[in-house]
């Protein structure tokens, strides 16, 4: 579906004080690259439509071309923040409607340009809700070089394009990454899994490094599932952003039949655990495996 609007006759006048962010940053060399404090953009990945694109009005920096809703970030503003800000200003994405999946940065020294990849996990339908676009559409993925394409979004459209079949996972072995710490656990397994629950919360907000994970790019923000067992299963669920999964039997094999599901469905999974046997089950299914170190060193950054 393309949603159009006729094309202003120039660009806008500023209503209100402009955001310093707003300004163009020039190089030594003399390229100029629009944003004081860097831009960021979002490129939300619908499973059945394909990827959201703007097509430029003319007056704009390379206009009549199409990219991804993006602009310069706000001072202080987070990549993450100032794309999922200007997708919702210039394409009426809600923020609820995409989750992040993976930042993606083009630093050229005086300056950054950060890709977020986010999938779609309620559909909607964009709205032009300022005079930069002239239309907006959803592109299934194999049309997208088809069309006149911004350089920018051109030059990285190849590699991004590699990465979205990417798709971590991680399943976190709760029981034993709260038992690899010696911090009174055993008093209340239900608190102290709501805690560690809400330690994974946090590190799903804040991202885990590329290197971390043996994935390219900077930062992403896989799917977290942690398994509970025994008397932890009334832990609480936090934010929602974790999938707390409640073993009725075995944790183990709870953690296997998760591990199974994803990996059948094409997912990049890391199962959380110290537990040599587990790790040896999980690995026979093409999951990798990390200790509990591992996790507690990714809680503490």
């Amino acid at each position: 579906m393309t949603i159009e609007h006729p094309e202003p006759a120039g660009p806008p006048r500023p209503h209100g004080p402009r955001d310093p962010g707003d300004a163009w940053v020039e190089a030594p060399t003399g390229e100029r690259y629009w944003g004081r404090f860097g831009a960021s953009g979002l490129l939300a990945l619908d499973r059945d439509r394909g990827i959201l694109l703007q097509h430029r009005v003319s007056w704009s920096h390379f206009g009549d071309t199409w990219a991804l809703p993006g602009g310069a970030r706000h001072e202080a503003e987070s990549a993450r923040e100032g794309a999922l800000r200007e997708a919702a200003e210039e394409a009426g994405v809600p923020n609820a409607a995409v989750r992040c999946r993976f930042e993606s940065v083009l630093d050229v020294g005086v300056w950054t340009y950060t890709t977020v990849v986010a999938d779609v996990v309620r559909p909607f339908e964009p709205v032009i809700s300022d005079p930069e676009s002239h239309a907006l559409a959803w592109v299934p993925i194999a049309d997208v070089e088809q069309l006149p394409l911004h350089p920018g979004f051109a030059a990285s459209w190849t590699h991004l394009r590699e990465l979205l079949s990417v798709h971590p996972a991680i399943v976190v072995d709760v029981a034993n990454v709260m038992g690899s710490v010696p911090d009174g656990w055993w008093k209340d397994r239900a608190v102290a899994a709501s805690r560690l629950i809400a330690r994974l919360d946090g590190l799903s907000g804040r991202g885990v490094d590329a290197a971390a994970l043996d994935l390219a790019e900077d930062t992403w923000f896989p799917e977290m599932v942690a398994v509970l067992e025994g008397a932890a299963r009334s832990a609480d669920d936090g934010s929602g952003v974790v999938r707390v999964v409640r073993a009725e039997a075995s944790g183990d094999d709870r953690i296997v039949a998760e591990t199974a599901a994803l990996v059948e469905a094409g997912r990049t999974v890391i199962v959380v655990t110290s537990d040599r046997g587990l790790a040896e089950r999980v690995n026979a299914l093409g999951a990798a495996s990390r200790g509990a170190g591992w996790m507690l060193d990714l809680l503490r950054r």
